[in-house]
């Protein structure tokens, strides 16, 4: 009974205050049950992730002929690094539902242009934050050789697993930010906080720093990973400008139509004098 009570005050745009609270608390619960589900997955996965996070440390092994392995430096260390690999992949996997519970908390409140733009928001930027995953899984391993080079010939390598593993994490959540960042680009646009002149004329310093970026994220030596990285960036920086400058554009003919349909102010004339 509360519970359609609830649904027909979010309809009619009323809600007290415990009506919200009992809302917000719903959606938590569901954004945390979907959670644990995904780290279930996660645990499931996490031995073959963790194969996989330890290949660059092969490679290093017989490529550059020294002891390399990851080290646990705790009883429980083994434990930690599969719960955190489990419940990191289970916030991925679950992403879709928990951002969906944020965004129906959110949405009644919101008015139809905010919704619009919101919903184009989450669209692009998801599928563009797993891409740029993607791409920072596929450089990780040309660091790890890059960095590990550096160590005298004769030492071993002995990475602690934790370390590694956040070190990789963060990598690759950077590399998935820096592909949303044009979204929020067209976002402020949108919003009218930038305009797509600003865009383009600063395509330069753009395209410097994104290369800068990729310079430091690959391998000196590995030109083709950081071109490869680099261009889709490069690529959706021109798309946000080129979507800056539609809309620009569209405003612009609304105002100048909205302006000439407007009625032309006579002022009156004067009284004839007798």
């Amino acid at each position: 009974m509360a519970a359609r009570q609830t649904k027909a005050s979010r309809r009619e745009g009323k809600m007290s205050l415990g009506g919200h609270l009992v809302e917000l608390r719903k959606r938590l619960y569901l954004s945390a049950l979907f959670i644990v589900i995904g780290a279930v997955l996660g645990w499931l996965l996490a031995d073959f992730l963790l194969a996989q996070l330890r290949e660059p440390i092969f490679l290093v092994a017989s490529e550059q002929d020294r002891v390399a392995t990851l080290n646990y430096d705790g009883i429980t260390s083994a434990f930690d690094l599969k719960l955190q690999i489990a419940f990191t992949v289970g916030i991925v996997i679950s992403s879709p539902f928990w951002l969906y519970q944020i965004w129906a908390f959110f949405m009644p409140g919101l008015t139809k242009k905010e919704i619009k733009y919101t919903l184009g928001f989450m669209l692009s930027a998801i599928p563009l934050f797993l891409a740029g995953c993607a791409a920072g899984w596929y450089v990780y391993p040309h660091i790890v050789a890059l960095m590990t080079s550096f160590a005298p010939s004769d030492d071993a390598t002995i990475i602690t697993a934790k370390t590694y593993f956040d070190f990789v994490l963060k990598l690759v959540l950077v590399v998935g930010v820096a592909f949303v960042l044009p979204v929020f680009l067209v976002l402020f646009n949108f919003a009218g906080l930038l305009s797509a002149q600003s865009i383009i004329k600063s395509w330069r310093i753009a395209v410097l720093v994104i290369f800068l970026f990729t310079a430091i994220a690959t391998p000196a030596a590995d030109v083709l990973s950081m071109f490869l990285l680099a261009i889709p960036m490069v690529l959706l920086y021109f798309a946000s400008a080129g979507i800056a400058w539609l809309h620009d554009r569209r405003q612009g003919k609304k105002q100048l139509t909205f302006s000439d349909d407007s009625p032309s102010i006579v002022p009156p004339s004067e009284p004839l004098s007798a």
